[in-house]
């Protein structure tokens, strides 16, 4: 008992509400987003192109979007962000129950990219802010742990629902973001948050793009996530619809494939993280991105349940190395005036969320899966090239971004 009060105690209340939350929005939001092409395809008759640029304006909006919010977080401080953005997209999924056309679906979707870009790095520079940096890592890792835990049930209740009642599982999702908000708006007006998110010595945004546009390091970052991302979200955007046109009980695999992601990322993911803190962090990056590549080429071979697992169990080992690593150094890379600043540049990255379904989409009208998964794991792979380059920067990138810093402030 004592052991649980005392791993309890080592973080700040604050911290473990956006753990459960974590845990409890994303298993909502796992109902409906994979589930979207689906429901579109369907339900709107759509092609897969217009469908991929319906999913991919989300992580497009989430591009500037992150940035902004971010930057807003340091700026105004971590709460006003947070609670509006929150708020808004519990709205916005509440929308989607009543969207009938796909104008409103491309807008709302939008919406909920933009929403949720303020909303998450900034969470995520709060709960830097609220930790000792020894504990950082472990922080990160719990949050991604807790992002999977809630995938982990949402696809399997979101499987049912698709040919059953999809605005069930919309209404559901909003109501779930809306309880969230409340007990955060509870919550932060109980405890008086650090000043670290509301700084005097905030750049403005002319300022910041300077910054980051000086940080090889975290440029090199971004362009490699951007392309991991663009085969990455293949999963959520062109895999269900080859599944469940080429393959019996697609449907089904594609749901439990999920699952298995989810609860691999739970178990696994302390356990690497423990391994991975051994090497340097773009290190680990690159040797996970070698891992979702052959995930993708795996996916290309797809017949059933045998070749399915197979692919997604190495695709999600590389996901557990570069995504929280990726969390990871965006925190070491940042000054402390501009955590949130940079933890939103992060969210650059999404352009590959973006541009994947959108060439996904025409590689799969103009050829077939299998080319399509080769062209994207080649892609894929592209990252190494960007992570070996920054791990020549990285070691000398925080004492080089410090000095740059104080010009501006």
């Amino acid at each position: 008992m004592a052991k649980v009060k005392n791993y309890i105690g080592q973080f700040h209340p604050i911290v473990w509400v956006l753990l459960i939350g974590t845990v409890l929005s994303r298993g909502a939001a796992f109902m409906t987003l994979p589930f979207l092409s689906i429901y579109l395809s369907r339900h709107m008759d759509l092609s897969p192109i217009v469908i991929g640029l319906t999913v991919g304006m989300s992580p497009l909006m989430a591009t500037v979007g992150g940035f902004i919010g971010g930057h807003l977080s340091d700026r105004f401080g971590r709460k006003p962000v947070m609670l509006i953005s929150i708020f808004t997209v519990a709205l916005v999924y509440f929308g989607f129950t009543a969207a009938t056309g796909q104008g409103w679906f491309i807008l709302l979707n939008a919406l909920n990219g933009l929403c949720n870009s303020f909303f998450e790095p900034t969470s995520q520079a709060l709960m830097a802010d609220l930790t000792d940096k020894e504990k950082r890592m472990k922080v990160y890792s719990l949050r991604y742990t807790a992002m999977n835990i809630g995938a982990s049930v949402g696809p399997l209740v979101g499987a049912y629902l698709a040919s059953t009642s999809a605005k069930l599982s919309f209404a559901i999702t909003g109501t779930t973001y809306l309880l969230y908000s409340f007990v955060l708006v509870i919550l932060l007006k109980k405890f008086v948050l650090p000043q670290a998110g509301h700084s005097k010595r905030v750049v403005s945004f002319g300022d910041a793009f300077t910054i980051l546009r000086t940080d090889k390091a975290l440029r090199y970052l971004i362009i490699g996530i951007i392309l991991v991302n663009m085969g990455y979200v293949q999963i959520d955007s062109n895999l269900p619809q080859i599944l469940e046109g080429n393959v019996e009980n697609g449907i089904i695999i594609f749901s439990t494939l999920i699952t298995i992601n989810a609860v691999m990322v739970v178990f696994l993911q302390m356990p690497i993280s423990h391994v991975a803190e051994k090497f340097r962090l773009m290190q680990v990056m690159v040797v996970g991105t070698v891992f979702m590549a052959a995930g993708l080429v795996a996916f290309s071979f797809v017949t059933g349940w045998t070749t399915a697992i197979l692919a997604i169990v190495l695709l999600t080992i590389g996901e557990i190395l570069i995504f929280p690593s990726n969390s990871m150094m965006i925190d070491q890379l940042a000054p402390e005036h501009l955590r949130g600043t940079y933890f939103g540049a992060a969210q650059f990255r999404k352009i590959g969320n973006f541009l994947g379904p959108l060439i996904g989409g025409y590689l799969l009208s103009q050829f077939q899966g299998q080319i399509m998964f080769w062209i994207l794991s080649i892609t894929t792979l592209g990252g190494v090239v960007f992570f070996s380059a920054g791990n020549k920067f990285f070691m000398n990138t925080k004492v080089t971004q410090n000095k740059k810093n104080t010009k501006f402030t």
